[in-house]
């Protein structure tokens, strides 16, 4: 065991891990800025605990929240219509709407996580979602299956973003020699497994004749903008 003298005259002694402690026991100033700087230093490369990527992250979980509770309310009230007047589709409805519902308390589960509030605009998501899946499960399942081919290109679209962007994030911290958090490679890799089941909803829609609704331009269209507009709002309010 090492003594030192430091520069108050006080007799400083090194710890079993090295650390230095006065006589009594207690860690020594030198110490304590060490741990204070080696805390500050793990605080600013947590992934979560970084303030840019905290604001990314506020505004990406809201909206996938978001997204993902239209999607499974879409899912809701399209089925009804179009297995009753195509029975034989009921499994793949049933498949599709699990896994956005598999989604939802995904993205349920982090915005509790990291303290994340929902969207205020949940009520209004809530009605349009709805509306949006039983006008278009009335219309036929051309056109609920278009719906779905229009959310999922732009769902898959906005996932793809966050993806990069994330991925982006994690190869400068590497490159800066900074700690990654796992974390961040846990949720690049949901978002990516999210984003490719939603991907398969869009092959299952085109498979099913998406493209045969009528009016099918306008209808993606504005189904489409429709979700950028949604997108937008949530990541803001």
């Amino acid at each position: 065991m090492a003594i030192k003298d430091n520069d108050n005259g006080h007799m400083n002694v090194a710890g079993p891990e090295g650390h230095l402690v006065e006589k009594n026991g207690l860690p020594s100033q030198e110490t304590n800025k060490l741990l204070k700087v080696g805390m500050r230093q793990k605080f600013m490369t947590n992934f979560s605990a970084n303030l840019l990527y905290r604001n990314f992250l506020d505004r990406a979980l809201r909206v996938n929240q978001a997204g993902e509770l239209a999607a499974t309310l879409i899912y809701t009230a399209q089925t009804p219509p179009v297995v009753q007047a195509h029975p034989h589709l009921r499994p793949l409805m049933k498949h599709m709407h699990d896994q956005e519902a598999g989604h939802f308390k995904v993205f349920n589960g982090l915005l509790a996580k990291h303290r994340i509030r929902p969207t205020a605009m949940y009520p209004v998501w809530q009605a349009a979602a709805t509306l949006l899946g039983w006008a278009t499960g009335m219309m036929g399942r051309e056109a609920a299956m278009a719906c779905t081919e229009a959310v999922e290109t732009e769902i898959g679209n906005h996932y793809n973003g966050q993806v990069r962007e994330l991925f982006k994030w994690m190869t400068e911290l590497k490159e800066s020699g900074k700690e990654l958090d796992p974390e961040l490679k846990i949720l690049i890799e949901e978002i990516k497994r999210i984003r490719d089941e939603e991907l398969e909803h869009l092959d299952h829609a085109v498979e099913n004749d998406a493209k045969e609704a009528q009016p099918y331009q306008p209808l993606t269209d504005v189904i489409r903008y429709g979700c950028r507009g949604a997108i937008w709002v949530s990541e803001r309010v």
